[in-house]
């Protein structure tokens, strides 16, 4: 990509540049200048492996990319503005080159390497965060009296950093790997993007009353224990955990089967720990269209308000996840139709034959019909075990 014949000269930096956004938005006013502390000076250098070199528009210049699209780049990475003062490094030109090369070579479009940016800066953000509030917190308490957190987090810092590069590249290849599996199965090019599957939103009963009762500190302890325990429930049954709210989880799955027994298995979890308060869960099956690791639709909006009306420690479905529940084998079209089969297969058994019993896993309970906002009317249907009411 060539650059623009506004920043093809050698000189000074034009004032009319639009303004860039090189270091992370939650922690640089958008006019300020980047920090000059020493330790976060050394720090910096350390995690980037490099010395600041580059004003922004060196920086775009450098990478033979318009400071237009530079600063679009950055922009949706999610790094606040500094102006023209002199902060970046040679990792920041290589990205640019990156992203740009990849435009040039017509392997993403501009708007996709725009979209890509964004959703790598706002997960990794989110991961950097948590692992300094969450994970260096608590590791850089001063080992020794008299020793500050300063003199620690070097060193830590240091020893941390190539384990837990190298552990985030696993991951994500792992993922990758996961995601890719999923979409060339995928039984259509539509389908890739507006696929059909179940979610579901686990949300915790009274928990707004439970932060006013709930010291900080206790309440942290629970979202944590709640985020945990739903994250490795709906990994370990084969779903995948969209995001978490505090409160609430969002999860998909590819089968109504798999989000089924989530939902079963979340509630068991949180009804088993006493200090977890009442745990709802509402699940709708349909068309859901993917954007960027989040799921959006009317399938998405039908499963939250489910949840929001369903009752304590229970599992409410709709019609098309019942169906599909049915339709796979997984439950009996209707209670009625269980108990003939029961009575068929005893009969078999008494004439000395092998009886053919399906082996249903769940339950489904039709509930009252009932309006649910912006969806008009709905027959939600309670999820239970086999042989549980």
């Amino acid at each position: 990509m060539t650059v623009d014949d506004t920043t093809s000269g050698a000189g000074a930096e034009p004032p009319s540049e639009p303004s860039v956004h090189p270091t992370p938005h939650h922690e640089v006013d958008h006019t300020a200048e980047p920090t000059d502390d020493p330790l976060a000076i050394r720090l910096e250098q350390l995690i980037l492996g490099a010395d600041r070199r580059y004003t922004p528009f060196q920086a775009a210049r450098t990478a033979g990319v318009s400071m237009d699209l530079a600063s679009r780049f950055w922009r949706a990475m999610g790094f606040a503005d500094i102006g023209q003062a002199r902060a970046l490094t040679e990792a920041d030109v290589l990205a640019l080159r990156r992203l740009a090369g990849l435009v040039e070579a017509g392997l993403l479009s501009e708007p996709m390497a725009i979209q890509v940016a964004r959703s790598t800066g706002q997960t990794t953000a989110r991961l950097a965060e948590w692992q300094i509030d969450s994970f260096l917190e608590g590791l850089t308490e001063p080992p020794e009296p008299g020793m500050t957190r300063t003199e620690v987090t070097y060193p830590l810092v240091e020893l941390l950093l190539p384990e837990l590069e190298e552990f985030l590249v696993y991951v994500w290849r792992r993922q990758l790997a996961a995601a890719t599996g999923r979409v060339v199965q995928a039984a259509d090019d539509e389908e890739m993007v507006d696929r059909r599957l179940a979610v579901g939103f686990a949300d915790l009963v009274g928990f707004t009353r439970l932060t006013r009762r709930l010291e900080e500190e206790e309440l942290g302890e629970l979202v944590e224990a709640f985020e945990t325990t739903s994250a490795d429930l709906v990994a370990a049954h084969g779903g995948r955990l969209i995001k978490t709210l505090g409160d609430e989880v969002l999860f998909a799955a590819d089968d109504a089967g798999t989000a089924a027994e989530i939902a079963l298995r979340l509630i068991e979890a949180m009804t088993q720990d006493e200090t977890m308060p009442a745990l709802r869960v509402g699940i709708a099956f349909g068309t859901v269209t993917t954007r960027m690791g989040d799921v959006f639709g009317t399938t998405v909006n039908l499963a939250s308000r489910l949840t929001s009306i369903a009752p304590k420690d229970a599992v409410l479905v709709d019609g098309a996840f019942a169906e599909e529940l049915t339709r796979t084998g997984d439950a009996p079209a209707s209670e009625a139709r269980a108990a003939e089969e029961a009575a068929a297969a005893e009969k078999e058994r008494r004439d000395g034959t092998e009886p053919s019993l399906p082996k249903y896993r769940y339950g489904l309970q039709p509930m009252w019909q009932r309006p649910v906002r912006g969806l008009g009317v709905v027959e939600p249907w309670l999820l239970a075990r086999r042989g549980t009411s």
